[in-house]
């Protein structure tokens, strides 16, 4: 059975990859003041431009998929295939998931002669990219439609985050921190690390003096999650807001303490990068464990 995957933009994939391997695309919106971007107005900033905006202080607010815009979008890719596999943002951190359900559960309803199934990641960036790859990999090597579905069901809690922020500042505005935390953190160079956890929630896990250290917590954390998957880590994916050689050094890291050489790094996008703010570098990786 032919079957087309659909994805969301947080998952931070190059579009690149994304036309390579024929994937839909359903694009939530950014807003700086009166002006939207990605969604239906079709605007859109470059990484470069939109932390350059995030540096001189202006702060954006994010928009989930609403239902309307998550059936049209699933709609137009029925042209290519009656059977798709939608892959959400995580529940955890928008609503995005809940309205692809709405909407597929509307379709269904209508139409008897399509099959759609849709998965609640519970990943986000290039987390979120990587259960993607799984997917196409998967289809690549001759998985069915039911049979990637299962797969990605089972094993989307072996996909790790995790990650380091520079400024507190935007996990304060996000709730993530308390104003005094990220006062204090701010001024004594602390740098929180991070993480998504089985629900799909960003998650405080412990804080570090410095950013180098904190970029080596990040490697830490990977040697004591991958377990059983370690073999079987053939690409890494690392995301970042605007600084990719802070990004460069930890896959230098990885590369030398676990002998990994395929590496996938990208701009963590401007929806997510709203909640995050600059300076963030986010790896992910399959593991025992999130």
């Amino acid at each position: 059975m032919d079957y087309k995957i659909i994805i969301n933009t947080t998952s931070d994939l190059p579009m690149d990859y994304i036309k390579e391997n024929d994937l839909g695309l359903m694009k939530l919106s950014y807003i700086f003041g009166e002006e939207e971007y990605s969604g239906e107005t079709g605007r859109e900033l470059t990484e470069k431009v939109f932390y350059d905006r995030l540096r001189n202080g202006e702060l954006p607010t994010t928009s989930q998929v609403n239902p309307d815009q998550a059936k049209r979008v699933i709609e137009e890719n029925l042209n290519d295939s009656k059977n798709l596999l939608v892959l959400c943002f995580s529940s955890g951190l928008s609503g995005t998931y809940q309205s692809v359900k709405i909407a597929v559960d509307e379709i269904l309803e209508e139409r008897n002669d399509v099959n759609i199934i849709a998965i609640d990641s519970l990943a986000a960036s290039l987390g979120e990219g990587l259960f993607v790859h799984k997917a196409v990999e998967n289809k690549k090597n001759g998985m069915s439609f039911e049979e990637n579905a299962k797969w990605l069901e089972d094993n989307k809690l072996n996909v790790v985050h995790c990650f380091t922020v520079d400024d507190l500042f935007h996990l304060y505005r996000g709730g993530r921190v308390k104003k005094g935390a990220a006062i204090v953190g701010s001024l004594i160079n602390i740098k929180p690390i991070l993480h998504v956890d089985n629900e799909g929630h960003l998650i405080n896990l412990s804080t570090i003096r410095g950013r180098k250290k904190a970029l080596k917590a990040l490697v830490d954390y990977m040697g004591e999650h991958m377990g059983s998957w370690k073999d079987k880590n053939d690409i890494v994916f690392i995301s970042h807001s605007d600084c990719e050689e802070d990004a460069k050094f930890v896959a230098n890291e990885i590369k030398e303490r676990f002998g990994i050489e395929n590496f996938l790094i990208n701009y963590i996008g401007p929806t997510i990068g709203s909640h995050t703010g600059c300076g963030t570098v986010a790896l992910f990786f399959m593991g025992d464990v999130r």
